[in-house]
C-alpha cells in the first residue's frame, strides 16, 4: 500500500500546486488545469448566450478554454457536450492584443470617429465569418464603413454562412471576455454591451449556427437591460458560474494531483480512482468521484493535510468547513480565487512559522491565509466600485455587529453624500471617466445606499428589521482588511 505524504511533502505540493493559481487573468488555461465543476456544465453550452459570474470565479478561465482547441475537446468529454467538438471558435473580444477585434487604441477612436456600438460588432462578426471585402484590409475603420455601406450584403453572408455551417454540421461561435475593459467612460462601455447582447440576440433567434457566448459580471449584464430590455429574453438561458464548498476542495484536489513529479503521482495512489485522460499532447488526471463530490470524503483528506480543528478543540471549528465559510461574502458567495490564495498563504506561514508542525497547514497559519485573501478582495472591490472604499472606511475600527442608524451617523459625521459627489467631479477633472459613473445609485440616500452595498455582498444583516436598530454585519472577507473587529473572531493583523 502507498504511504501517504508527509507533512512537509504535503506543504510542498500544495506550494507548487497553487503557485501562480491566483493570476487567472495573465495565466492561460493548461490541461492540468482545467478542472470542471458540475455546475459550470451549462456555461458551455452553445445556446447559453451569457455567462455571469463575479470576479475571480472562471469567466476567463472558461473563455480560454473556449478558445483552446484541446480544452475544448477535454471538456467535451468529461461534459459530454459532443457540440463542442463541431466549433469554429474565435475571439470576439478578450484581454489578448489580436487582430480578430479592435484593441484598446482602436476602439476608441472608432467611436470618437462616429462609428456606433453595433455598426463595430457587427463588423467583428462579419470579419471572424470571413467577408472578403473585411479580410482584404486590417483597418477597423474600413470595416466599419464597409459593414455601414452594405446592410445587403452583410445580411446575405450570414445566411450563407448559417447555411453553409448547418450543411457541416459546425456552428460559428464568437467568444466575449474582459468587457469591463471595453471603454474607460461606464455609459459608453454599458451602451457597447447592449448592443452587443442585441446582436447575440439576433444570432441566438435568427439563426442556427452562428452564436455568440458573452462572458458578464451579473452587474454588467443588469446595467445592459436598463439600454437594451430585450436582453432579459437571454436571462432565461444565461449560466451561472458559482462555487459550492464541494466544487473548491475538488478544485483543490485536481491541482494537487496534477503536478507533474513523484508527490502528486503518490498522492495520486493514496487516494486511488484517478482517471487518465489525455488532451491533445497533454496529460491530465480526472479525481474520483469521492474527492469531486463527497464532501464527508473531502473532510477526511483535508485533515490529513490541516489541522483538525481551528485551536485545541472542536469548538473553534473544522477547517474544512471553517475556511470556505470566512471567505463568502454576504450572498454566500465564494471565489475560488480567494480560496487558493488562502491555502497557498496557509502553506508558506505554516513553512516559515510552524516549520516542524505535524501538518501541512497550521490552524493559524489558515487564519493568516484569510487574512490575505481579504486584503487581495477588497483590493478587487475596490477597483470594480470605488465607491466602497469611501463607505467602509470610516467604519475602521468599529467592532461587528453595527446597527444601521449607528453606521448611517458615521456616513453623516464625515457627510459621505459630499464625498462621494467630490470623488465625482474630481474624476471628471482628472479625466478618470471610468470613475466618474461608478457611484452608487442613490448617494444621498443612506438607507438605500445600505441596500446596495447589502446587495453587492459588502454588508449583510443580521436580523430582519430594516431600520436604525437593524444589526450589520461584514463578512470576513472584507471586514479584516477594512480593519473592522468582531468579538470572537479572526483578529486583525498586528500593525
Amino acid at each position: 500500500m502507498t504511504e501517504p505524504l508527509t507533512s512537509d511533502e504535503y506543504r510542498d505540493l500544495l506550494s507548487r500546486a497553487l503557485e501562480g493559481t491566483v493570476d487567472a487573468d495573465t495565466r492561460p488555461p493548461e490541461p492540468h488545469t482545467l478542472y470542471m465543476p458540475d455546475a459550470h456544465r451549462a456555461a458551455l453550452y452553445v445556446d447559453s448566450t451569457v455567462v455571469q459570474g463575479d470576479r475571480g470565479v472562471g469567466k476567463t478561465f472558461w473563455a480560454r478554454s473556449l478558445l483552446d482547441a484541446d480544452l475544448r475537446a477535454a471538456a467535451a468529454l468529461e461534459y459530454r457536450i459532443n457540440r463542442l467538438n463541431r466549433l469554429r471558435v474565435t475571439p470576439g473580444y478578450g484581454m489578448d492584443i489580436v487582430p480578430h477585434y479592435p484593441g484598446p487604441l482602436a476602439l476608441p477612436a472608432l467611436l470618437t470617429g462616429g462609428a456606433l456600438p453595433e455598426e463595430i460588432w457587427q463588423a467583428v462578426l462579419l470579419t471572424a465569418l470571413a467577408q472578403p471585402e473585411l479580410r482584404a484590409t486590417e483597418d477597423w475603420a474600413e470595416r466599419v464603413a464597409w459593414v455601414r455601406a452594405n446592410a445587403g450584403p452583410a445580411e446575405t453572408t450570414l445566411a450563407r454562412v448559417d447555411a453553409e455551417a448547418a450543411a457541416e454540421d459546425t456552428v460559428h461561435l464568437l467568444v466575449f471576455d474582459g468587457l469591463e475593459h471595453l471603454h474607460s467612460d461606464w455609459d459608453t462601455r454599458n451602451r457597447m454591451i447592449a448592443e452587443l447582447l442585441r446582436l447575440a440576440m439576433r444570432m441566438r433567434f435568427g439563426t442556427r449556427n452562428i452564436r455568440l457566448k458573452v462572458f458578464l459580471r451579473p452587474d454588467m449584464f443588469d446595467a445592459a437591460k436598463q439600454l437594451f430590455p430585450d436582453a432579459s429574453k437571454l436571462s432565461g438561458n444565461a449560466a451561472h458560474l458559482e462555487w459550492t464548498r464541494a466544487d473548491l476542495y475538488g478544485l483543490l484536489f485536481h491541482h494537487l494531483g496534477n503536478e507533474d513529479d513523484e508527490a502528486a503521482e503518490r498522492f495520486r495512489r493514496f487516494t486511488g480512482g484517478w482517471q487518465l485522460a489525455e488532451a491533445g499532447t497533454a496529460v491530465r488526471y480526472a479525481a474520483p468521484p469521492g474527492l469531486r463530490n463527497d464532501e464527508k470524503a473531502q473532510q477526511r483528506l483535508f485533515e490529513r493535510v490541516a489541522d483538525p480543528f481551528m485551536g485545541t478543540n472542536v469548538r473553534r471549528g473544522r477547517p474544512y468547513a471553517w475556511l470556505p465559510n470566512h471567505l463568502m461574502d454576504s450572498n454566500g458567495r465564494i471565489s475560488p480565487r480567494s480560496f487558493l490564495k488562502a491555502l497557498d498563504v496557509a502553506a508558506e506561514t505554516t513553512r516559515a512559522s510552524y516549520p516542524s508542525h505535524g501538518r501541512a497547514l497550521h490552524h493559524d497559519a489558515i487564519r493568516s491565509g484569510v487574512r490575505e485573501a481579504s486584503a487581495v478582495r477588497v483590493v478587487q472591490i475596490c477597483e470594480d466600485v470605488p465607491w466602497v472604499e469611501r463607505a467602509i472606511t470610516p467604519l475602521a475600527g468599529c467592532q461587528v455587529p453595527l446597527a444601521q442608524g449607528k453606521i448611517i451617523n458615521i456616513w453623516k459625521n464625515r457627510d459621505l453624500p459630499q464625498l462621494l459627489r467630490e470623488d465625482t467631479a474630481r474624476y471628471a477633472q482628472a479625466d478618470r471617466p471610468e470613475l466618474v459613473r461608478t457611484g452608487p445609485r442613490h448617494p444621498d440616500d443612506l438607507p438605500r445606499l445600505v441596500q446596495e452595498l447589502i446587495d453587492l455582498g459588502v454588508l449583510r444583516r443580521r436580523d430582519h428589521n430594516v431600520d436604525e436598530y437593524s444589526l450589520l454585519d461584514l463578512p470576513d472577507i472584507y471586514r479584516l482588511a477594512f480593519g473592522l473587529g468582531r468579538l470572537g473572531g479572526i483578529p486583525l493583523a498586528k500593525r
